[in-house]
C-alpha cells in the first residue's frame, strides 16, 4: 500500500474562512435576537400629526353620546359581574343606532378589573360585541376625577331623588392616590385593558383621564358631601403622566387623548394639568357645555396642534348647549361630538348639576341631559327628528 496522500490545507483554507463568518453571523443574530427578548419593550411615541389626521379619515365624523345603561347608577354597577346588564346595552344601543349615533365614549374602573382581570376583558368583549351588532363604535375612558372620591365594590346605593348623578364614583379614589404603592398596580389595569384591545377596530380611542384637575366644587360646594383631598391635584398630576406612559407601553392602534374642561387654552395661558393633557394627545379632546358663540371661541385655540379635535362632553339644554345650536357647528368643524347623557335612568341626568346643593321634587320641563325615556320615547320628538338629519339617517 502507498502512503495516505498529504491534505491541500491551502486549498481548503478559503472555505475554513467562509465557515468561520458564517458562524460569526449566525452568532450575531442569536446574540441580537436574545438582547430583544430581554430588553424592556419600548413604549411606543406620541403620534404625529399626520398619523392622527390619517386615523381620522378613516374614522369620518365620529357622533354618539356618553353612555351607561339606565339600569346602572355609576361605572362599577355597570361593569361588575352581577349587575352588568348585556340586554339593557343591546336595547339603548338600538336607539343610538336608529339615530344615526355611531360612537359612545363610555367609563371604566379599576375594581372591576381587580375583582377578576379575565372576567372583566370577557365583559368588555360582550360589550362591543353588542356595540359593533349596532354598528357602534366606542372611545373607553381609563380614569375619572369626577364625584364621589370613595368607590366601592359590590352592592351599590340607590339614586338619591332628585339629584343629579348622585351615585358617580371617581376611578382611582382619593385611598389609591394617597397611597403611591397601590397608584404602582393600576399599571396592570391600564395595560391589561388597552393591551387586550390594543388592535380591536371596535375601539375608537382611549381617553386616558376625563377631568383629572376637577375638584367637584360645582357638586360638593359648601355642604361638602364629600370630603377631597386637599393636595389632589398635586397627587393626580404625576399618575396622570403615568397613566399616559402605561397606556403607550400597550401600542394601541386607536389614539390617546385626555380632554381639556377648563380655564384658558390659549398656549400662554394654560394650566399645567391642561398642558400635560395636550401634549400626550394624540387627539386633542376637549368639553363645552357653553352656547355656540362661545363654544366656537373655545375652538379655536386647539386647532393650533394640527391634530383632529373632538368635543367629548357637551349638552346641557338649560346653558344654551343643546342638539340644534351645537351639533351643526361641531359638524361643520369635523369635530367629533358627544353629548352627555342617552337614557333616562338611574344616573338621574336629566336634573341640573345644582340638584347637588338642592334636589329637584318633580321632573324638570327641560331636561338637563339625556334624550330617551327607558322604552325609548323620546324627551323631545323634534329634537330626534333634528339629531336624525344631522347624522343623515332621515
Amino acid at each position: 500500500m502507498g502512503e495516505a496522500p498529504t491534505p491541500q490545507w491551502g486549498v481548503l483554507q478559503p472555505l475554513l474562512q467562509f465557515e468561520n463568518i458564517s458562524r460569526m453571523l449566525h452568532l450575531k443574530r442569536f446574540v441580537l435576537l436574545l438582547l430583544l427578548l430581554i430588553a424592556p419593550a419600548r413604549a411606543a411615541e406620541r403620534w404625529t400629526p399626520e398619523q392622527a389626521n390619517a386615523w381620522s379619515q378613516k374614522t369620518g365624523w365620529l357622533v354618539g353620546c356618553n353612555f351607561i345603561p339606565s339600569t346602572a347608577i355609576n361605572e362599577l354597577e355597570m361593569w361588575q359581574a352581577d349587575t352588568f346588564d348585556l340586554p339593557t346595552i343591546d336595547r339603548e344601543f338600538g336607539f343610538a343606532q336608529g339615530i344615526g349615533f355611531n360612537s359612545v365614549r363610555v367609563f371604566l374602573h379599576n375594581i372591576p378589573w381587580e375583582q377578576d382581570p379575565q372576567a372583566y376583558l370577557s365583559r368588555l368583549d360582550q360589550f362591543l360585541e353588542t356595540a359593533q351588532k349596532h354598528k357602534i363604535g366606542v372611545v373607553f375612558v381609563l380614569f375619572d376625577s369626577c364625584w364621589d372620591p370613595h368607590p366601592k365594590p359590590g352592592e351599590q346605593r340607590e339614586p338619591k331623588p332628585g339629584v343629579h348623578n348622585s351615585g358617580w364614583v371617581q376611578c382611582p379614589g382619593a385611598d389609591v392616590l394617597a397611597d403611591p404603592a397601590r397608584q404602582e398596580k393600576l399599571a396592570d389595569y391600564v395595560k391589561g385593558v388597552v393591551g387586550h384591545l390594543k388592535d380591536d377596530p371596535r375601539v375608537n380611542a382611549w381617553d386616558v383621564w376625563n377631568e383629572p384637575d376637577n375638584l367637584n366644587n360645582s357638586s360638593y360646594g359648601d355642604k361638602n358631601l364629600k370630603q377631597e383631598p386637599t393636595d389632589k391635584i398635586a397627587k393626580t398630576l404625576p399618575l396622570l403622566k403615568k397613566a399616559f406612559e402605561w397606556a403607550r407601553e400597550a401600542n394601541p392602534s386607536q389614539p390617546l387623548t385626555s380632554g381639556v374642561w377648563q380655564g384658558d387654552w390659549d398656549d400662554q395661558k394654560l394650566s399645567e394639568c391642561a398642558r400635560l393633557q395636550l401634549d400626550n394627545s394624540d387627539v386633542i379632546s376637549f368639553h363645552a357645555y357653553d352656547p355656540p358663540a362661545r363654544t366656537k371661541t373655545r375652538i379655536e385655540p386647539l386647532k393650533r396642534f394640527g391634530r383632529p379635535l373632538l368635543c367629548t362632553e357637551y349638552m346641557a339644554r338649560p346653558n344654551g348647549s343643546t342638539f340644534e345650536t351645537i351639533l351643526p357647528l361641531l359638524k361643520n368643524e369635523k369635530i367629533g361630538a358627544y353629548n352627555w347623557g342617552f337614557v333616562s335612568g338611574k344616573s338621574n341626568t336629566i336634573y341640573a348639576w345644582d340638584t347637588w346643593q338642592k334636589a329637584a321634587t318633580a321632573e324638570p320641563k327641560t331636561w338637563f341631559h339625556d334624550i330617551f325615556r327607558p322604552d325609548g320615547t323620546p324627551f323631545d320628538v323634534k329634537e330626534v327628528e333634528f339629531i336624525k338629519r344631522e347624522t343623515g339617517t332621515k
